[in-house]
């Protein structure tokens, strides 16, 4: 950035981005400073399939519930290749003890369609691939590289679309910017949250709404750093578990204060305000 909090053209790395999920796909050009980025569009990718534990357990519906039974429940309780060996999902004899063993518990509640490349797929969460529409968002991909390489030709603008279920359908179009993106905007984000909530509540809520997956949440009190959760070593977990328990009062978190959230999913640390409200005024949002 220069003097005026501008980005200097010259040190920008733009990131050419493609991706396909069966007949689907999309394709992207992202310039820091100039198009949204990855976390602006964040929503658009969609969550990764989790089965409750519940049905898995006592009620399973699914052939995939019965695959999940096996990897989650059964393999921790048997080890079958031993105490210290994690399930493979490259290895043949892994995935044939998985597939005998799921496919006894789908026949108990009779259930169809285990076999062994079904299983690995389950195991190795594989999204399906096809070979056209690889072809196609290469290729887009390949082009936007050639445009950067040689100024011939303006950018994609600058992200594409592709749906070839029934024929082919295509859509170019820019996505906005978050203004209170973490990444790519200096801009705090807000987080509303009853006055009399816990600091888990808090947590769950930054976990859910920014896909976080080990936070580190700090914050500043009376002048002095204090690190609020911590889980990257057993030691700093033991010493700040304890807080998820107290309400945000009892942490001295009070209306307006700033944190600073890191995490492994996150390029960069983001800063969070907080905005305490009271029950009254969380019934009169409803």
């Amino acid at each position: 950035y220069d003097e005026n909090n501008q980005v200097v053209p010259t040190s920008i790395i733009p990131l050419i981005d493609g991706g396909t999920e069966g007949f689907k796909g999309n394709a992207r050009v992202i310039m820091h400073g100039y198009t949204s980025c990855i976390e602006c569009t964040l929503d658009l990718f969609p969550p990764q399939v989790n089965f409750p534990q519940c049905t898995i357990a006592n009620n399973p519906r699914l052939p995939e519930h019965c695959v999940e039974w096996v990897t989650s429940i059964l393999w921790p309780k048997e080890k079958p290749f031993g105490p210290d060996v994690n399930i493979d999902g490259d290895s043949i004899e892994h995935i044939q003890w998985i597939v005998e063993h799921a496919t006894k518990r789908a026949n108990e509640h009779n259930i169809t369609g285990i076999n062994f490349r079904f299983t690995q797929g389950v195991v190795k969460r594989v999204i399906p691939a096809v070979a056209s529409t690889n072809a196609v968002i290469a290729s887009i991909c390949a082009t936007e590289v050639f445009k950067l390489a040689t100024s011939s030709v303006l950018l994609m603008n600058n992200y594409t679309m592709f749906n070839d279920i029934e024929g082919i359908y295509m859509l170019t179009y820019p996505p906005e910017k978050r203004e209170d993106c973490p990444i790519c905007s200096n801009v705090p984000v807000r987080v509303q949250i009853n006055e009399t909530a816990k600091f888990q509540e808090l947590v769950d809520q930054l976990i859910e709404k920014y896909q976080l997956i080990a936070p580190l949440i700090c914050t500043q009190i009376d002048g002095k750093s204090k690190t609020l959760y911590m889980t990257s070593t057993k030691q700093m977990l033991e010493l700040t578990k304890p807080h998820l328990r107290m309400t945000l009062q009892e942490l001295g978190l009070a209306n307006g204060i700033e944190l600073l959230v890191g995490d492994p999913a996150r390029a960069s640390s983001m800063r969070v305000i907080i905005s305490l409200t009271s029950s009254m005024e969380t019934i009169t949002a409803k």
